[in-house]
């Protein structure tokens, strides 16, 4: 008679079922994430091929259906950039944008300081404040300060009612900076006020140093921000042609070339090319500070 016994079980293996099994569903799940991730890189990317490809076409070309340049007709962004007016608008954009950034900055950092690493009487109440400025819209406060800055000040028709309130701070940005702030442990500036450091110093000498990636996450976030404004330089500066921005101005330029399809999307190039540019030599410090912001908080 003959007697079947079964071979123990070693403690820590796995059968080979189960391995071949726990490979497919790894292998499952690389393919599902990576073909999730390119559905969505083409999801974002062709609408900006296309705009580029039919920047290119002549402007018989770009009434069809034709996805491919016949001939590349890079004289379109030579005839945009002829147009009356093109330069002003870039050289008013990147004053709004640029000098609009710098004042975010230079306002947002000590408030965020102050409510990240001091202890006041208040110091909740005003971080509240702060939030509750997040969530009001722009436009409940548009005649209030349009009535102020057009008529008390008569500056409409310029860039400076949008660019002049940067150098109070931005709800956004003291918000986002103090969230980076709390994760800079308190040692640090402990250590500076042992060795004398004054709060400004320490601030300038230890604080500012460590927040680089969360500043220049805020930086780019308000500098897109401005670059991209339609809203505020149609309240202000749409009296005056010379104080328009690109994309107030690109609405003018599609209105006066609606039928020019090929200078329409190259002109939308010119205006998307420096966001690109700017995000494309940015974006370690950008996402580096937007992950940093939700560690504490």
């Amino acid at each position: 008679m003959t007697q079947v016994l079964d071979r123990p079980v070693v403690a820590g293996t796995t059968p080979p079922t189960e391995r071949r099994a726990a490979r497919r569903r790894v292998l499952l799940e690389w393919i599902g994430v990576h073909a999730l991730g390119v559905a969505a890189a083409l999801f974002f990317t062709l609408p900006f091929v296309f705009v580029v490809l039919t920047s290119l076409m002549s402007d018989q070309q770009a009434l069809t259906r034709d996805l491919w340049p016949h001939t590349w007709e890079w004289g379109n962004y030579r005839t945009v950039l002829d147009t009356p007016g093109f330069l002003t608008w870039w050289r008013n954009t990147l004053l709004y944008a640029g000098l609009g950034t710098a004042l975010t900055v230079v306002s947002s950092v000590p408030v965020a300081y102050a409510l990240a690493k001091f202890r006041f009487r208040g110091r909740h109440l005003s971080l509240m404040l702060v939030i509750s400025m997040m969530m009001l819209p722009p436009q409940v406060i548009i005649i209030p300060m349009y009535l102020f800055w057009a008529k008390q000040l008569d500056l409409s028709g310029t860039l400076w009612p949008l660019i002049v309130p940067m150098a109070f701070g931005d709800a956004f940005s003291i918000f986002l900076l103090r969230q980076f702030l709390l994760t800079i442990p308190d040692e640090y500036l402990d250590a500076a006020r042992v060795d004398g450091c004054g709060e400004l110093r320490t601030l300038l000498k230890v604080v500012l140093p460590m927040a680089k990636p969360g500043i220049a996450a805020v930086a780019l976030f308000q500098f897109f921000y401005a670059w991209n404004d339609y809203f505020g330089p149609q309240i202000y500066a749409s009296e005056n042609p010379g104080a328009w921005t690109l994309s107030y101005g690109l609405e003018s330029f599609k209105g006066a070339h609606h039928t020019d399809w090929n200078l329409t999307m190259a002109a939308t190039v010119l205006v998307m090319a420096p966001v690109i540019l700017v995000f494309f030599f940015a974006q370690k410090a950008f996402v580096e500070g937007v992950t940093l912001t939700g560690v504490k908080g």
